[in-house]
């Protein structure tokens, strides 16, 4: 018998996939396990830093899930002040629903159950157009970001070049 988490997981990837207002983001399982999305963005160009880039992700859902959040992690390079150098991203609404040690989020910015795949993955496309280099996740590119941001927007759109032949 499949876990409550299991079907909602599936009815909210089903309704994803055919969910025509949402441009620009595919998602589908990994090795058929509904624990496991593949997530390819493809960012329009309007997109200042990443326009025209391909990025594929995955989200890990726990099995608790929708009482706790996914992890989210890019496969595809991405310099980012909210995403790790090892892909790994760091975005309010993916942090657990729990009073936020260091006093940077408020409750009702981080994970609820009223979130959902689609939810995530909006404000991730929104985080990518708009860093907040308040706490980076990545150092260098935060730093970039305010002290460079011509070389920020080069290496970002170099990346999202590349991206197009990231098979």
């Amino acid at each position: 018998m499949a876990s409550s988490a299991a079907v909602l997981l599936g009815r909210q990837l089903k309704q994803m996939q055919s969910d025509k207002d949402l441009p620009g983001i595919s998602c589908g399982l990994v090795d058929n396990n509904v624990f496991e999305w593949e997530v390819m963005l493809m960012m329009s160009d309007e997109c200042k830093y990443y326009g025209g880039g391909f990025f594929r992700a995955r989200l890990s859902f726990p099995p608790e899930y929708p009482l706790l959040p996914p992890k989210m992690k890019f496969e595809t390079p991405i310099f980012h002040p909210n995403v790790y150098p090892n892909g790994d991203v760091c975005i309010s609404i993916l942090h657990p629903p729990e009073d936020d040690q260091y006093g940077y989020e408020k409750a009702s910015e981080r994970w609820s159950p009223v979130q959902s795949p689609e939810t995530i993955l909006i404000s991730v496309i929104s985080m990518l157009s708009s860093p907040n280099d308040e706490s980076p996740a990545n150092v260098d590119a935060a730093k970039m970001w305010r002290d460079d941001l011509k070389g920020f927007r080069r290496k970002c759109q170099r990346l999202a070049r590349e991206s197009l032949g990231d098979e």
